[in-house]
């Protein structure tokens, strides 16, 4: 099971990804204008073309496309006719691939979308090392891996909604004001088997 977006099904409506809405958003523009949106705030498509080195045209195409699947809305009471705003909808979604495991006409969608969805944790992990941080943020800051563990798929299951649990507990209610000090905060969690070599 996947989780695209930060939150809890606590705290936000969750939506669970079909096959539909799969194909809908598995393209690598269409995810960096969600991904976008979502970090960022609401744009319009001439700041997210500026943003993303894409043309305002192609941009406006993939923001009309997201919108049909229901992956972002218009802002409205702000821009014009001709310059829409748009936000990214408040949900926490959810994809499980085993769905679409046997469907070859989802095959291809799923592919894209997990492999975009790994470069996007990749990227955020590169933007971070590149920055100047002070001493505080980089101490709390952590890129841990632990290789001892062997699980059934129950366990592994358990251990996710364990760490899911946790992220609960640090999510700020809605209308919660954060600490001045505070800042926005990807957790990003990747929990995965490993194919034992030949012969293990």
């Amino acid at each position: 099971m996947t989780k695209e977006t930060e939150g809890t099904p606590a705290t936000k409506p969750t939506r669970r990804i079909d096959a539909r809405s799969l194909r809908g958003l598995a393209h690598p523009l269409r995810m960096a204008i969600l991904e976008a949106l979502s970090l960022d705030g609401p744009a319009t498509a001439t700041l997210l073309s500026r943003r993303l080195g894409e043309s305002t045209g192609t941009v406006s195409w993939h923001l009309r496309h997201l919108a049909e699947h229901g992956y972002i809305e218009e802002e409205t009471g702000r821009g014009t006719k001709r310059e829409r705003w748009w936000r990214a909808v408040n949900d926490a979604k959810l994809l499980n691939p085993a769905e679409f495991r046997d469907d070859p006409d989802t095959r291809d969608a799923l592919a894209v979308y997990l492999h975009q969805l790994a470069q996007q944790f990749f990227s955020r992990t590169v933007t971070f090392l590149g920055e100047d941080w002070d001493g505080a943020w980089q101490q709390a800051a952590t890129f841990s891996d632990w290789r001892d563990l062997r699980l059934t798929p129950a366990q592994l299951a358990r251990l996710n909604q364990d760490l899911m649990a946790v992220v609960a507990r640090h999510t700020p209610a809605p209308g919660e004001e954060p600490a001045s000090d505070a800042l926005p905060v990807i957790v990003q969690i990747q929990s995965f088997p490993r194919q034992e070599p030949d012969g293990a």
